[in-house]
């Protein structure tokens, strides 16, 4: 088991299996059942739901937000949300309506996403600021 500091924005606790991207992702091109539809994206087709988020930031319009609030209605969203670096107003604002725990600031964030992948489980303890990644 692996375990990764980093800085808690919203507060909460969940578990899944992760989605990762190395790019900024748009949220308004996540649809209302949760997949990706940004053809410029390595993660064009796949579903957010229920899975632990992992991308740098979000780009776009700040409807975005909206957007997993949509999702989080609709038990479509992910279940939190990391940011690799520092958390982007837009995600911020999407964690915050859909209550969703979210993270960034995660310490040695390279080495986590050489050791993760998307057959892993992930921890988030948006109380605490760990994350752990089991399996």
């Amino acid at each position: 088991m692996k375990v990764y500091k980093c800085r808690v924005i919203v507060r909460g606790f969940a578990e899944g299996n992760p989605l990762i991207s190395n790019k900024p992702i748009n949220l308004l091109t996540i649809d209302e059942n949760g997949f990706i539809n940004d053809f410029t994206s390595a993660l064009k087709g796949l579903n957010v739901s229920n899975k632990v988020l992992i991308f740098p930031n979000a780009i776009g319009s700040s409807v975005g937000a909206y957007r997993f609030y949509a999702l989080k209605i609709n038990n479509k969203a992910p279940k939190a949300i990391v940011c690799t670096k520092n958390t982007d107003i837009i995600t911020a604002s999407a964690a915050a309506l859909a209550d969703i725990p979210l993270v960034d600031k995660v310490e040695n964030y390279k080495n986590m996403l050489d050791v993760i992948n998307e057959n892993k489980v992930v921890k988030v303890d948006a109380y605490k600021g760990l994350i752990q990644i089991l399996g």
